[in-house]
């Protein structure tokens, strides 16, 4: 099937906004820099990159008769707060495992953001001690056998929707709307730079990208900044949902090891755990910008595109798209960090 035929239950505004961040160029000296908010993209409990991903998931959700999605996260969550909130909109029953993927010891993790919202959408959200792995859980099967038992029908999404089959095909649908928005704005983006852990954010845009590429000859690098700091288990499953999502789509080529790309560097020695350039970034995109990023995500990623720019590894005369996910709810939690 291609793109366009695959069933689509929208749950965004539209194609969410590009923003030019002039002040951060400047200060940099180097790549113009834009974003693309996918913070800004619904309005179902604050959006974030995760609706658009659901948004292929969902038909294929209510095709099934399931009447509860379950799925699985952190305690802090975007991924799980925006299954909380499509299956509040649709109507659903939602259970959602919240483990401990980060060693963050704030009393309120679990009481505020992200968990709050998921609770007063009316998920069922379930504490548990494990630590950090962006593989498939123990606990999250056994969420699922709960539901059956007692007679439910429930729908299994993965963490961060990326291990469904279905996991790609939201961002490589955003990799066509930007280039339906570059022609409005005028622009070309040649380097496209997005936070990567569990991996199909990155490898949609991987997969439409390429798409792109072989229609009209348009070459771009889309950038991975690693965020999970579990580095090879990260590039093996943005690879194979790379290449899932080009085959499905249909792309009709080997994707190339030049167009998969995940870089180290900025991710620290621990998820969810910011570092000294996390602090940094984060700073100096509240500050020039009024442009809110969060320690576990964006934060990491936009150190990666600041020092990229800096260093030249992203030409001066580039046109550089960062990739805005969302997650400043997950803000909430480290208050600590501005006490």
């Amino acid at each position: 099937m291609k793109l366009q035929d695959f069933p689509r239950y929208p749950l965004t505004f539209g194609p969410s906004p590009i923003q030019r961040l002039d002040r951060l160029t400047q200060h940099l000296g180097g790549a113009q820099i834009w974003a693309k908010r996918e913070d800004c993209n619904s309005g179902l409990a604050f959006g974030g990159n995760k609706i658009r991903k659901l948004e292929y998931i969902i038909p294929d959700a209510i095709a099934s008769g399931a009447d509860t999605l379950v799925s699985i996260g952190g305690y802090q969550s975007n991924h799980t707060r925006q299954v909380a909130a499509v299956a509040a909109h649709l109507g659903m029953k939602c259970l959602l495992v919240q483990e401990k993927w980060v060693p963050w010891d704030d009393p309120m993790n679990t009481k505020v953001g992200n968990i709050l919202l998921s609770r007063m959408m009316g998920a069922d959200s379930r504490l548990d001690d494990a630590g950090f792995d962006i593989g498939i859980r123990d606990s999250w099967k056994n969420a699922l056998a709960e539901v059956e038992a007692k007679g439910g029908k429930p729908y299994a999404i993965p963490a961060g929707a990326s291990e469904h089959p279905l996991g790609g095909l939201g961002f490589a649908n955003w990799a066509f709307e930007v280039a339906e928005q570059e022609k409005a704005l005028g622009v070309t983006f040649d380097t496209i730079v997005v936070c990567t852990v569990t991996g199909s954010t990155h490898a949609g845009m991987i997969a439409g990208f390429a798409a792109l590429e072989d229609r009209t000859g348009v070459k771009r690098r889309v950038l991975g900044i690693d965020a999970s700091a579990t580095l090879a288990k990260t590039r093996d499953q943005v690879e194979r949902i790379a290449r899932h999502t080009a085959q499905v789509m249909e792309l009709g080529r080997d994707l190339r090891a030049d167009e998969i790309r995940v870089l180290e560097g900025w991710a620290g020695d621990l998820y969810g755990i910011p570092v000294e350039s996390t602090m940094n970034a984060m700073a100096l995109g509240a500050q020039l910008e009024a442009f809110i990023t969060d320690p576990v995500y964006e934060g990491k990623s936009l150190a990666g595109l600041i020092d990229l720019v800096q260093d030249r590894e992203i030409p001066a005369d580039s046109n550089v798209l960062y990739a805005h996910l969302g997650g400043q709810l997950a803000l909430n939690a480290y208050h600590s960090l501005w006490s």
